[in-house]
């Protein structure tokens, strides 16, 4: 029997209107903005005649291998479950790039049965937000580009511009170009780069602003350059975070849309987890908390990248209070850590499984330094052995947590049923004892040090020259005591991507070091990691299509 593909599952199923969604929530009609049917923004005038009583549940995963590990669908699946037991729970999640739908990657709004819906919409351009945030960052890139052209009063130095371009799409020929070309009008000619938009400051001060007044606040601590005394030159010196924020006023409200099973999910903001912090909106996140009694969230990529970030950066800076953390892994993945091929993993191993719980096991214990307690969602492949299974459940039970298998995928809410009620039982246990990592107070150098000993178990930091001279200016630029925003691959704990499992001994390597003002932290590059991914030779883009009759086609 040929089994559906995600998108022919959601083109199969029946939405149901927004409005009786958003009604079902207690949202009144002047707190919701229609876009079509199926899609909505919930006002944020919501939260003002509302208090937070939810509970807030984190899902993070292993370190991600191309096995796959299904964080988001996790997540949607464990929610629909949660209100198949008859609890008012809702998904906060966020939203997809185009970068990586037409690259490699695909979507990111769940799979199988346990999706949210309009799931071509939400992958594709969805209700604009990522529209509007490129167009308000690349406002501030014209309007100092014209205040350097017509006479540069605030003595901008143009070697020291670090506000980059920015697009929605993977484009390695935009990592570094010259503009300005073309004779006098164009100009002055000089060196500038693109990032994609969920590596943007504008995509990262979004997710983490909590109202108008204090979008434009942040927007006007952007800093896009240095004088040749090292000053900083803002986007307030360029009175651009006015035009800024009316370009975002609509963007900055949540998306409400559906699971597959009809239950809400609030899909809004979309920053990586890698090149930057990997959470959903803190407004989307405290409208869950007002709307309903359990929010389930997901950070980006592995838990040594999205969930640190969720908790040193997002949760600190909001006075979030997570009670709970699903940790997602595979036994395929895990096979992969273990040093089994992609090719190979359909054979039964074990003795991989086995070495491969070194990186699972090295999250959890990762997850408990915040004081949250967490459990063990084994998304389950038909390949799974009972051997490799028993393998994931010793290793768990020997640091304390259960680990239970998943199969929201090709079950749904009805798969996830198990995992639901042992985040039950978890949040009806112990206490959580939330705390970020590290005093946001010390220096930069000291909280880097912390998290890559702590967190990646290396060794010790070699910061380049570069990097040691932003050590120095950040603290000057009033960037000193904030939260780090650590930028490495994803797939280790390591900078090297091919260092899988739980690598020790080693050294990370922070190459540079960038001021991210008006999102509230510094951001570290370790590695070779890129700010702006390229398509690989076979992308996805060519074997997407739509039919005449509307049907898309390749869409995942």
């Amino acid at each position: 029997m040929k089994v559906p593909t995600a998108i022919e599952i959601a083109q199969a199923a029946k939405l149901r209107p927004i409005a009786d969604i958003a009604a079902e929530l207690g949202l009144e009609g002047d707190e919701i903005e229609l876009y079509g049917k199926y899609k909505a923004k919930i006002s944020l005038r919501a939260l003002e005649t509302r208090q937070p009583r939810g509970r807030l549940v984190l899902v993070t995963g292993i370190n991600p291998t191309p096995a796959g590990e299904g964080k988001s669908t996790v997540t949607v699946g464990v929610t629909q479950a949660l209100r198949r037991l008859g609890k008012n729970a809702i998904l906060a999640i966020r939203e997809p790039s185009l970068g990586p739908v037409f690259g490699v990657k695909g979507g990111a709004a769940g799979g199988g049965y346990a999706q949210v819906l309009p799931m071509e919409d939400i992958n594709l351009h969805f209700t604009g937000d990522f529209h509007a945030i490129a167009s308000a960052h690349n406002l501030l890139s014209a309007m100092l580009d014209a205040h350097v052209h017509h006479g540069n009063a605030l003595g901008l130095d143009t070697r020291r511009i670090t506000w980059p371009r920015t697009i929605d799409m993977n484009d390695r020929a935009l990592r570094s170009l010259v503009v300005g070309l073309g004779g006098i009008n164009n100009g002055p000619a000089r060196e500038d780069r693109f990032v994609i938009i969920p590596g943007s400051e504008v995509m990262a001060i979004m997710a983490l602003a909590t109202g108008l007044a204090d979008l434009e606040q942040r927007l006007a601590r952007i800093i896009v350059g240095l004088r040749a005394d090292k000053t900083a030159v803002r986007a307030s010196d360029l009175k651009a975070q006015g035009a800024m924020t009316l370009l975002l006023k609509d963007a900055l409200q949540p998306n409400l849309v559906q699971t597959l099973e009809g239950g809400p999910a609030l899909v809004h903001c979309g920053p990586f987890g890698n090149i930057a912090h990997g959470c959903n909106s803190v407004a989307a996140t405290r409208m869950g908390l007002a709307l309903a009694d359990l929010v389930l969230t997901e950070a980006g990529f592995g838990a040594d990248l999205g969930a640190e970030k969720f908790f040193d950066i997002k949760c600190r800076m909001a006075g979030l209070n997570p009670e709970a953390a699903i940790l997602v892994a595979t036994v395929r993945a895990l096979k992969m850590h273990g040093g089994v091929r992609k090719e190979q993993l359909s054979a039964a191993d074990p003795g991989a499984v086995r070495r491969g719980c070194e990186n699972l096991t090295r999250h959890i214990r990762n997850v408990k330094k915040f004081g949250v307690p967490c459990l063990v969602a084994l998304n389950r492949f038909l390949s799974d052995t009972d051997d490799e299974i028993a393998a994931v459940n010793a290793a768990c039970a020997a640091e304390g947590v259960d680990a239970v298998r998943c199969e929201v995928w090709e079950k749904g809410g009805e798969g996830g049923l198990a995992v639901a009620e042992a985040l039950l039982k978890l949040l009806g246990g112990r206490k959580a004892a939330f705390k970020p990592l590290y005093d946001e107070r010390k220096p930069i150098k000291e909280k880097i040090e912390t998290i890559a000993r702590e967190i990646y178990g290396a060794d010790g930091v070699a910061f380049s020259p570069a990097a040691e001279r932003a050590l120095e200016l950040m603290p000057k630029l009033g960037l000193g005591e904030t939260p780090v925003c650590m930028a490495k691959t994803q797939y280790s704990f390591s900078d090297d991507a091919s260092k899988l499992g739980a690598p020790s001994g080693f050294t990370l390597h922070v190459r540079e070091i960038l001021p991210s003002a008006g999102a509230g932290f510094v951001v570290a590059l370790a590695g070779d990691i890129l700010t702006m991914p390229g398509l690989g030779k076979s992308p996805a883009a060519e074997r997407i299509r739509i039919h005449p009759d509307g049907t898309i086609e390749g869409l995942f």
